[in-house]
């Protein structure tokens, strides 16, 4: 939009309606992280589409938008992701008490191999330049905007019936290299991505005992760190 156009830019600002309000919220509340439950069947290419869009009208400080989505449907490079996320949770396993591990074994991570589509997101902080408008101060504003893209996509695939799995294990040399990602480009989020048919009710971790969610009245201060 050029300069002379700012002052015309508003448009009117409506609430939802009941139904649509309650489409939102809906998928905010039944989003899961799906580790197993993919099935095979390919994601449409419109419907792929309507996704990166999604993700694409995420907010980014300074409006740098410095996401790029690389998508691996590749059997050989997924299997090679695969390799590289099981030297990592080998190492992962190891770092849990003795007592901890067997349930960490129990929670099965084979997206990368049955979801029928990867999704690498990653972060060029160089994207709007060496100065961006609202990172001046906080460095890591490219990668918190980029954050934002992936959960917006992620409640568009649950709205389409399509689950998704973050995969954050691995080492970032070996999906770097998998993927011939530059050093300066950050990796943020490895996604699995397919249609399902079942989710969890509750989130998998707490239904299978690893964590519980917290009260939300736990995490609400009032005017200052820790009062209530």
């Amino acid at each position: 939009m050029r300069p002379d156009n700012l002052n015309n830019g508003l448009v009117a600002a409506e609430a939802f309606t009941d139904d649509e309000r309650a489409a939102v919220y809906r998928a905010i509340e039944t989003r899961r992280d799906v580790r197993d439950q993919f099935l095979s069947d390919p994601i449409p290419d419109d419907v792929l589409r309507r996704l990166l869009d999604a993700a694409h009208a995420a907010p980014s400080v300074g409006f740098m938008q410095p996401w790029n989505f690389i998508l691996i449907r590749d059997e050989t490079v997924r299997q090679s992701a695969w390799e590289a996320f099981s030297r990592a949770n080998e190492e992962a396993e190891a770092m849990f008490p003795e007592e901890k591990r067997s349930t960490y074994r129990s929670l099965k991570l084979e997206g990368i191999r049955k979801a029928p589509l990867s999704i690498c997101v990653t972060s060029d902080p160089d994207r709007a330049g060496p100065v961006v408008l609202g990172r001046t101060h906080n460095s890591r504003m490219d990668s918190y905007s980029t954050v934002c893209a992936v959960q917006n996509l992620w409640l568009a695939a649950r709205a389409e019936g399509i689950g998704v799995g973050w995969v954050s294990i691995f080492r970032d040399e070996d999906v770097r290299a998998l993927l011939g990602i530059p050093q300066r480009v950050e990796i943020v989020a490895w996604l699995c991505l397919g249609y399902v048919d079942q989710l969890y009710g509750e989130p998998e971790l707490a239904i299978k005992g690893w964590r519980q969610r917290l009260p939300l009245e736990e995490l609400v201060f009032k005017d200052g760190w820790g009062q209530k």
